[in-house]
């Protein structure tokens, strides 16, 4: 399993192995505050990068005076520009979460704190939130790594009662946030309305948007039999279901379907899917998976 549904968000072991890791996005962002990731911008820090030919206006203080001593020609000296990130974890927390063991719930906090931890580390502007997130108790906006408990402590009181529709949920947040950045969104996608609308809100932000697509073991292995009354955790709608070999097959060809759906939406609208169950352990798929597709380094 991946981790016990009554324990730590972050183990000591776990910490020690975020801490060398660094998020990257395939954007550039301007911040507003210098930060210890190196961008692709050429700004004015202590790390030579290059030079260009001077212009009227440009600061004479970075006019090297030496090659136009070899060249009589001015040029700058560039250098390389540190800057900060911003990070969002957007955590589904619909009651269709709370299922599986661990529930879906609980292994997003995890990975979502696990994703804030290695930006706090690293000096990003983090922000790890619940799409259920309520005006009156805003999620905090954090940075530094002394920031851990507070983040922490927000994870540890959220529940998976919220009802919303993703759409409504993610235009929320839009509203709320406007800040460019990495955003990490942590769902099952599963809403009756669909998960399209939800996703073009966010894409209108021009995040860089990663989605974790997480289903729990009982999802993909459903160990049930029989005559069973199955009621909706979300609108209480019921179905009376006879559960037989066909039906557990039809069963797993829609949800691969589903899967497959939701894979071929994002690829086609450059947001990077990745499919996640609960029971592979949070550092195993941060250092494999999510890097691999680079989502950290």
């Amino acid at each position: 399993m991946a981790t016990n549904s009554n324990g730590e968000l972050l183990s000591p072991d776990l910490l020690a192995k975020l801490e060398r890791m660094e998020l990257v996005s395939r954007k550039i962002f301007r911040g507003r505050m210098k930060g210890e990731r190196r961008s692709r911008r050429k700004g004015q820090s202590v790390e030579f990068a290059d030079f260009r030919n001077y212009v009227p206006g440009d600061d004479l203080r970075f006019i090297d005076w030496n090659t136009y001593a070899r060249l009589d020609r001015l040029f700058l000296k560039m250098f390389m520009e540190e800057e900060d990130l911003h990070f969002y974890a957007l955590i589904d927390s619909s009651p269709s979460m709370d299922f599986g063991e661990p529930t879906k719930f609980r292994y997003a906090r995890q990975l979502a704190a696990a994703l804030g931890f290695i930006g706090l580390v690293r000096g990003d502007r983090v922000k790890v939130l619940s799409m259920g997130e309520s005006a009156s108790n805003p999620a905090p906006a954090l940075r530094g790594r002394h920031q851990l408990w507070r983040m922490l402590e927000y994870l540890q009181g959220l529940e998976p009662n919220e009802q919303f529709t993703l759409a409504d949920a993610a235009k929320s947040f839009c509203v709320r946030n406007s800040g460019k950045g990495i955003l990490v969104l942590i769902s099952d996608l599963m809403d009756k309305t669909g998960y399209e609308q939800a996703l073009r809100y966010l894409l209108a932000q021009d995040f860089d948007i990663y989605l974790i697509h997480l289903l729990s073991v009982e999802e993909f292995e459903p160990e049930v039999q029989g005559d069973l009354q199955l009621v909706d955790c979300e609108d209480g709608d019921v179905a009376e279901v006879t559960v037989t070999a066909p039906l557990l097959r039809r069963y797993k060809q829609t949800l691969s379907a589903f899967i497959e759906q939701a894979r071929d939406f994002c690829n086609r609208r450059g947001i990077l899917y990745f499919p996640a169950r609960n029971d592979v352990p949070v550092d195993r798929l941060i250092s494999g998976y999510l890097r691999q597709r680079g989502l950290v380094r």
